[in-house]
C-alpha cells in the first residue's frame, strides 16, 4: 500500500512547462498531416488536371454512375451524348473517372 502511495506522489509530483504538452500536440499534428491532409491534396490536384485535360470523345463516368462520351467540352460544363441522340449538360466538377479504350468500366460497390 506504501509504495503505490510513493508512486502516485512521484507520478503527481512533478509538474513541467508547455514545452512538454506542446511537443506531442505538434508531433500528433505533423503525423496527421503527413498521413491524411497531404495525400487528399495531391489526389485533388490530380483530380483537377485529369478535369482539366479533358476532351471531345472521351468516355467518362460521373460521381453519380453515370456514363458517357463527351461531345463538346464548354468552360465549366460538358455536353455529354449518355446513350445514340441523347445529349446532357453535366458539371466539370461531377467527373469522377476517365475510361480509356478497352478498359473495363470499374464502379465501387455498394454496402
Amino acid at each position: 500500500m506504501n509504495t503505490l502511495i510513493i508512486f502516485a506522489q512521484a507520478a503527481g509530483g512533478k509538474q513541467g512547462g508547455i514545452g512538454t504538452m506542446l511537443i506531442p500536440m505538434v508531433l500528433v499534428f505533423g503525423i496527421f498531416y503527413f498521413m491524411m491532409i497531404r495525400p487528399q491534396q495531391r489526389k485533388e490536384k490530380e483530380r483537377l488536371r485529369m478535369i482539366a485535360e479533358l476532351r471531345a470523345g472521351q468516355k467518362v463516368i460521373f460521381a453519380g454512375g453515370l456514363t458517357g462520351t463527351i461531345s463538346e467540352a464548354k468552360d465549366s460544363t460538358f455536353m455529354v451524348e449518355i446513350a445514340p441522340k441523347v445529349v446532357i449538360e453535366v458539371a466539370r466538377g461531377a467527373v469522377s473517372q476517365v475510361v480509356s479504350d478497352g478498359e473495363e468500366i470499374k464502379m465501387e460497390k455498394s454496402r
